[in-house]
C-alpha cells in the first residue's frame, strides 16, 4: 500500500516514504493545520490480516 506524494488523509499531506519494517511503512507528511512536517507509520495491509 505504498502511497503516492501528494496523497491526501485528513489534514496530513504525503511528501515522500522514510522506510520500510516488518509491519509497517514510514512517511513524512505535511500536516496541513499546524503547518509542518512530521513522520507517521502506517500499517501494511499483510499486517493487519
Amino acid at each position: 500500500m505504498t502511497l503516492a506524494p501528494g496523497t491526501r488523509l485528513g489534514p496530513y499531506e504525503i511528501l515522500s516514504p522514510l522506510g520500510v519494517g516488518g509491519l509497517d511503512e514510514v512517511y513524512r507528511v505535511r500536516d496541513t493545520k499546524l503547518n509542518r512536517d512530521v513522520a507517521t507509520k502506517m500499517l501494511r495491509p499483510k499486517a493487519i490480516a
